[in-house]
């Protein structure tokens, strides 16, 4: 018990010494800038009290949770016994890695809809379009991005093919669409990529992403291991605005069809 106060005190003060900056800029800006008191100090002081425990909690969570699971279900569905091999020095088929690709595909899904900033963005966004974005599509449609990048980003890691072409290929794609896109989705989309990395994605996926590196013969984790996040980032835009494009598609000709 000791030394898990001791351990978690030591978490606390790192955090806080992280967080310093961000607060000395705001409390600075307010003071000297704007040259007004802060409007509630009790609770801006209370609120930043609960932030910074909500993150070492988080982190404590990331350590012995979130990063050992992502590794152990990698490893778990690459054993020669899983596969159905005596070996994984034997020649095995991208296609024996089926499993692989549900699970991070299954896996981005989840973390995806589990964002909180995802939600916080979605919501706002519903809000101020009235109705005409659903938080629920926006959100789904995001999901089903983060999705598709990582069962990518796993049959990637599995074939060793280079990171380059897909980064490439993906952005001539998002460059091609943000032309023919609806503008008023184009800034959200572009965002939405962004969001979809954060907290609760992050660690399942680069714990996904090394551990896959690991169990594979030939893959090295810091090579290959890497790289499944800025799919994530990227895969989700383009769905966004797909899902866009298609819904003003449909209701051009729902209307032309009326008219």
């Amino acid at each position: 018990m000791n030394d898990w106060l001791l351990h978690f005190s030591l978490k606390l003060l790192e955090t806080g010494q992280n967080i310093l900056p961000v607060v000395i800029v705001i409390i600075g800006f307010q003071l000297l800038v704007i040259r007004k008191p802060l409007a509630h100090p009790k609770k801006t002081i209370s609120g930043f009290m609960y932030l910074l425990l909500g993150i070492v909690f988080l982190l404590e969570g990331l350590d012995l949770a979130l990063f050992p699971l992502g590794n152990l279900m990698a490893l778990q569905l690459t054993t020669p016994d899983f596969l159905g091999v005596s070996s994984l020095d034997k020649v095995v088929s991208w296609k024996d890695y089926f499993w692989v690709y549900i699970f991070a595909a299954s896996l981005g899904f989840s973390s995806a809809l589990a964002e909180p900033s995802l939600r916080a963005v979605s919501l706002k966004a519903e809000q101020i379009s009235g109705g005409t974005i659903r938080s629920w599509g926006l959100r789904l449609s995001v999901a089903i991005g983060v999705s598709l990048a990582l069962a990518l980003g796993a049959l990637r890691i599995v074939m060793g093919l280079e990171l380059y072409l897909f980064i490439i290929s993906s952005y001539i794609l998002v460059l091609v669409q943000t032309r023919f896109a609806p503008k008023l989705i184009i800034g959200l989309a572009y965002d939405s990529g962004g969001i979809t990395t954060s907290m609760v994605t992050v660690p399942l996926v680069s714990s996904l992403g090394m551990g896959l590196a690991s169990a594979i013969p030939g893959r090295n984790p810091l090579l290959d291991g890497f790289g499944l996040l800025a799919l994530a980032s990227i895969v989700p835009m383009i769905i966004v605005m797909g899902y866009a494009q298609i819904a003003h598609w449909l209701n051009k000709s729902r209307l032309s069809s009326n008219s």
